[in-house]
């Protein structure tokens, strides 16, 4: 279990970038410029940009409390972008994040497969997911039924024609990340999403 499910009043963030001098389409001289870093809340998806103290010394990769400020240190001021808003740095190690995350908590993406349910009478959680169609889905909930899946390989083994499982669950986590006009979500909550 990781500190942020021990204390669910602290949100940390993983650093996707780290500006030290600053935002290149900040008009100030650089001398006047805060170190900006952008991060990746790893348990709801919520992309951050942060302004650092001028002390801070941070690594793309490094964990940091952006919730609350009070015991982040480094942390300034934090406040949510979207997708578009990452620089070019930012956004690509996004990816590399996102694919250790499924790598690191297997057992937290794989109950997605073991306990997903129904969100109305026609559309099913499993219906989400990219490349899940009602086959696929029927094939899964009948596996599930007659042992929980222990791993995404086990997943890939059992089900016929689902060969990457944690490929659909990164492919989700990101039309998440991009679609703000998504009714239903998984991974990536927006702000009174449930």
């Amino acid at each position: 279990m990781s500190d942020s499910e021990t204390d669910e009043s602290v949100q940390r963030a993983v650093i996707l970038d780290y500006l030290p001098h600053g935002r290149s389409d900040d008009d100030r001289p650089q001398y006047r410029r805060s170190a900006v870093g952008y991060a990746l809340d790893t348990e709801d998806f919520h992309v951050y940009e942060f302004a650092l103290a001028d002390d801070a010394d941070l690594s793309i990769g490094d964990e940091i409390v952006v919730e609350p400020l009070a015991e982040a240190d480094a942390v300034e001021h934090v406040r949510t972008v979207d997708l578009e808003e990452l620089p070019s740095g930012a956004a690509s190690e996004l990816e590399y994040v996102i694919d250790d995350l499924l790598e690191e908590e297997t057992d937290r993406f794989v109950r997605v497969y073991n306990e997903a349910g129904p969100i109305t009478l026609r559309l099913h959680q499993l219906d989400l997911l990219p490349g899940i169609g009602d086959k696929l889905r029927d094939a899964i909930l009948d596996e599930r039924k007659r042992e929980p899946f222990e791993d995404f390989e086990d997943v890939a083994d059992r089900i016929d024609g689902l060969h990457d499982p944690a490929d659909v669950i990164r492919e989700r986590i990101f039309e998440e990340l991009r679609g703000e006009d998504l009714k239903y979500r998984l991974f990536a909550l927006r702000d009174g999403s449930e």
